[in-house]
């Protein structure tokens, strides 16, 4: 069995009992990286071998995984913070898995989850939305943007602090949303979680070198 395990964005108390569970018992915890989780399964005194598995992994590990799996171990998947699988090579591994054993149990433990955590403060109409995952760092990054301009739905996307002033800039530029009202979320369940509201106009001049934390999740309403 392959259990598809979602973890903490940032608080750590934000973890599932049930996560806790699947976490505890399985036989081995598949990891983004081992040193971020094991200070989460520290901290729920969970004693379990940490394998490391994430986008640079090449196929001898995914060989080796499924190993495992057609040996009738029971792996947790886990990334850095939130859903593996979403915008993270979890799907790549899930895919990959299923082709080699196709009868294989894999079980969703649903928690934490950036976008979907910004949507629900967001306070526009939900009944549909596009999540665009990352802008391209520099092929396709004007063309991502543009892109934008041709979405009637609301739009979700996440951007690093390096790029969330360029993203704006972009949006400003290739876009053309105007003033579509906008949520941008900081550190999200962390310390130093600020959420923006406004249009672009509103919302840029409050953003500077000096706030750059984390990673942002960025919302525009359709509107």
């Amino acid at each position: 069995m392959l259990s598809i395990v979602a973890t903490p964005i940032g608080n750590l108390e934000d973890i599932t009992l049930r996560a806790i569970n699947v976490l505890s018992n399985a036989d081995l915890v598949l990891a983004e990286d081992t040193r971020v989780t094991k200070v989460l399964l520290d901290r729920y005194n969970i004693k379990k071998e940490i394998l490391s598995y994430h986008q640079y992994s090449g196929f001898k590990k995914i060989d080796h995984i499924i190993e495992l799996l057609k040996r009738g171990k029971n792996l947790a998947l886990v990334t850095d913070a939130g859903t593996p699988g979403i915008n993270d090579p979890g799907n790549y591994l899930v895919s990959e898995a299923l082709r080699a054993v196709p009868n294989l149990k894999i079980v969703p433990i649903p928690g934490p989850n950036a976008a979907i955590a910004a949507l629900s403060i967001s306070g526009f109409p939900k009944d549909s939305f596009v999540f665009l995952g990352f802008p391209p760092h520099k092929k396709g990054r004007q063309t991502f943007f543009k892109k934008i301009s041709e979405i009637d739905s609301i739009i979700v996307f996440y951007e690093s602090k390096h790029r969330i002033l360029k993203a704006l800039e972009n949006l400003e530029k290739f876009s053309k949303i105007g003033d579509k009202q906008m949520v941008i979320a900081r550190e999200l369940t962390k310390q130093f979680e600020t959420i923006y509201r406004g249009t672009l106009a509103e919302i840029k001049p409050r953003l500077t070198d000096k706030n750059l934390l984390g990673e942002f999740v960025v919302v525009i309403n359709k509107k």
